[in-house]
């Protein structure tokens, strides 16, 4: 018997839903196995997990909040992606922008918000563009590696920021714990609707960003660039030009989520800022086929998820690691739901 896989040219939009309800209903029967195992009843398990995000004014709140981060990065990363440069380090340039934008926080704190707030944007947005930019460069003058790359730096801008908090900024009023100093309230987003005004933020971006990559010429340049390296040189298209472009506002873009959370989340800059965020935008940004409008949906499912598996922890006793697992089982039959809708098996009897 021969296995061959081919890759399926335009599925059809049947085909999509139809493959991602399979998947869905797959991680169902799974997940409740598992927890039928633990001694609980499955549908009750689910139905805490949409009433631990979903059930009150206040946990709807919650899970906007933590769908923010997620619908920020994935923007930025998938201006990035679609040229096919594999910008794995949000998480770095996220940090990095928290980092620019606690420095205003922390030396220009006698500012009124009204000017401190914009100059944190902006500065996290410089630390987030210097920080992707670095590995544009090595990639467009001497084509290094930008998943190594972008990955490993990651690693740096988490060490710079361990220094910082037992070092430099250290606050002297913490009695000895290694923290840096809260930040005043000129320098923490105001709110709107009962949530902090992140979720503006993010909408707005989804809106520039969607008008940026379908209706403008470094928009188009940088999806040509994507289907083919080679179609952009032979269009004149400067390719080093472009990667650089984009990455700044690939890594600008997820440094503004690292001001939005150190702000209005955290209050002040911490080693653990991220939470993650940076690699859980990636798999966001590719379930919503790089498409800005379908992130927002994506990140706040992805959100709904988390924020229920939370819920049931308390609820249930069930163990973190295990909450953990059925995010994790949930995650993977939609991601391998991916293949089958892009690709097609076929299957023939040896002769």
């Amino acid at each position: 018997m021969q296995i061959r896989v081919a890759k399926a040219s335009n599925p059809s939009n049947k085909k999509k839903v139809l493959c991602t309800l399979v998947a869905i209903g797959l991680a169902m029967i799974i997940t409740s196995v598992i927890i039928a195992v633990m001694g609980h009843n499955p549908l009750n398990v689910y139905y805490s997990m949409l009433e631990g995000c979903l059930g009150t004014s206040h946990r709807i709140k919650q899970t906007i909040i933590t769908a923010i981060p997620l619908v920020v990065t994935a923007v930025g990363i998938g201006i990035a992606f679609r040229m096919k440069f594999w910008n794995i380090g949000a998480e770095g340039q996220i940090l990095m922008g928290g980092c620019f934008a606690t420095f205003a926080a922390l030396y220009f704190k006698n500012l009124p918000a009204i000017v401190l707030l914009p100059t944190m944007i902006l500065l996290s947005a410089i630390g987030g563009g210097i920080w992707a930019l670095i590995p544009a460069i090595l990639k467009a003058k001497f084509n290094t590696n930008e998943t190594i790359v972008t990955l490993m730096m990651n690693y740096i801008a988490l060490k710079w920021v361990v220094f910082l908090q037992y070092g430099p900024w250290k606050d002297p009023n913490a009695m000895g714990f290694p923290k840096i100093a809260n930040f005043t309230d000129n320098a923490i987003l105001p709110k709107l609707f009962g949530v902090h005004i992140g979720w503006l933020i993010a909408l707005i971006l989804v809106v520039v960003i969607y008008y940026f990559i379908n209706h403008t010429k470094i928009g188009y340049e940088i999806q040509v660039l994507g289907e083919s390296e080679n179609t952009a040189k032979y269009a004149g298209m400067n390719v080093r030009k472009i990667i650089l472009v984009a990455m700044m506002m690939s890594g600008a873009i997820c440094g503004l989520t690292g001001m939005i959370q150190a702000s209005a989340v955290n209050n002040t800059l911490t080693m653990d800022l991220t939470a993650g965020v940076g690699y859980t935008a990636i798999i966001i940004a590719w379930l919503s086929n790089l498409k800005t409008p379908w992130m927002v949906v994506v990140s706040i499912l992805f959100a709904i998820l988390t924020q229920g598996a939370s819920y049931i922890q308390t609820v249930y006793q069930i163990p973190q690691a295990a909450a953990e697992v059925i995010q994790g089982i949930i995650l993977f039959c939609i991601l391998g739901s991916q293949f089958f809708i892009n690709y097609k098996v076929h299957v023939k009897e040896a002769a």
